[in-house]
């Protein structure tokens, strides 16, 4: 293994695969832990990144802080030059998110005293400007993303999210001061810890912040910073010709391609963002068959594993399971917790994907982060080198336990409409149309 030279702690599945693909396209060989493994699989020499996925957006404050710390400890110990919490690129928008204490541990621990807040990742429409997080143009709590059924988007300037969830104070900086050594100012120097909110509204936005940041030891943010950050890397890898810049190109081409698997395929959507539900029906559209999971069915036996098992087996291939909903018609059929229903949605997933492995799937595309990051758990998979994107931030993942297998695991809000076809094409070896 080479020098690592940034260590990734992500908050769910589907964010750590984000990033992890954003740091591969920039030419960075990169592995993804899911979770901190228990003991070293051996990697390649090359590898300059480590992302570790948890499971820490929606858990109890004092449980993500604990994980997050073991996590970062953990990429410490494996040589991490750099440390940085990947998040959502809409941030975790509610007074009791996760974002601020995780983030205020990782400096007092370490004796950091500040780091940038950089959610943005302008390809997929999520920029910062003026210290506003914008969806799509729109203020992220006038967004489609102020009804999430779990993490309500009620919040568009990170300043107030992070007086709500940290401890210390917020500097906005826009994005023509970002040369002003704003952090050494005497209107700052008093503060222990502080976070800095750049504005980051284009693609080269992200690549200034990194120049500018670059050489500190933790920064946060979405995929969109860490893919700069991996850019940066390359450049002067390259520059120094040194022996991890010899071999940049090789790797890079070694990560575009990829071979797809002729097996059977699970499609299954747990996401219930507006994005995801577009895709659902774009694939119905398309003529694709489908079957819907009712949570208070599950609940009362009227709807069990088996029954949608043996649908998955007898409908033929391509068939997508899903529980995804209007938010409005979720809450109003739940009738029981949000964390309650949630778990009940993703040990029917995680089953139904344990079932499929065993009898020889080999194609699993996935919809939504904690279903993701249920499935994988419950599949054993702990380790994945990164492929080709199917939509930006959303790779083709091959587990190194099972180097036959191939994953699609995505955020409920990336992704074309015609994402569920594109998936399929690009995991198999011949067109499915």
């Amino acid at each position: 293994m080479g020098e690592i030279f940034l260590g990734v702690v992500a908050d769910d599945f589907t964010g750590a695969s984000d990033v992890a693909s954003f740091l591969t396209e920039a030419g960075v060989l990169t592995v993804l832990f899911n979770g901190v493994p228990e003991h070293i699989t051996e990697i390649a020499p090359k590898t300059a990144a480590i992302v570790v996925a948890l499971k820490t957006r929606t858990e109890p404050m004092g449980q993500a802080v604990r994980e997050s710390l073991q996590a970062f400890d953990w990429l410490r110990d494996m040589g991490a030059k750099q440390l940085y919490l990947k998040y959502c690129s809409t941030f975790d928008s509610t007074a009791e998110g996760n974002i601020g204490p995780v983030t205020d541990a990782v400096m007092e621990r370490y004796g950091f005293s500040f780091t940038v807040l950089c959610p943005s990742l302008p390809v997929n429409g999520r920029t910062v400007r003026e210290g506003i997080l914008y969806v799509n143009g729109v203020p992220l709590a006038e967004s489609h993303m102020k009804d999430h059924p779990l993490t309500p988007m009620r919040e568009s300037r990170i300043r107030n999210l992070m007086s709500a969830q940290g401890k210390y104070e917020s500097v906005e900086i826009r994005i023509e001061d970002l040369d002003k050594n704003l952090p050494e100012t005497a209107a700052h120097s008093g503060m222990d810890h502080y976070y800095l909110i750049p504005d980051y509204y284009e693609d080269v936005h992200g690549d200034q912040i990194a120049e500018r940041y670059g050489d500190i030891g933790f920064l946060t943010g979405g995929s969109g910073l860490a893919g700069a950050l991996g850019r940066r890397y390359v450049k002067r890898s390259v520059e120094t010709a040194d022996s991890r810049g010899e071999n940049v190109a090789d790797i890079k081409k070694h990560h575009r391609e990829y071979f797809g698997s002729p097996g059977k395929t699970v499609l299954l959507a747990g996401s219930c963002s507006a994005i995801t539900l577009r895709q659902i029906a774009e694939y119905q559209k398309q003529g694709y068959p489908s079957y819907r999971i009712h949570p208070a069915q599950l609940a009362d036996g009227t709807q069990t594993v088996d029954m949608i098992w043996q649908w998955m087996r007898t409908e033929g291939e391509n068939g997508l399971v899903y529980s995804s909903a209007e938010p409005e018609e979720l809450q109003e059929s739940q009738g029981r917790a949000r964390e309650e229903t949630a778990g009940l949605i993703e040990k029917t997933f995680s089953k139904l994907a344990v079932r499929a492995e065993k009898e020889g799937y080999t194609r699993f595309i996935i919809a939504g982060g904690e279903t993701s990051g249920a499935v994988t758990k419950a599949l054993g998979f702990g380790a994945f080198y990164i492929g080709s994107d199917v939509a930006p931030g959303v790779p083709v993942m091959t587990p190194l336990e099972q180097p036959g297998l191939r994953l699609v695991l995505k955020s409920g809000n990336f992704g074309q409409p015609d994402f569920f076809a594109r998936a399929l094409e690009m995991t198999g070896i011949v067109k499915v149309r």
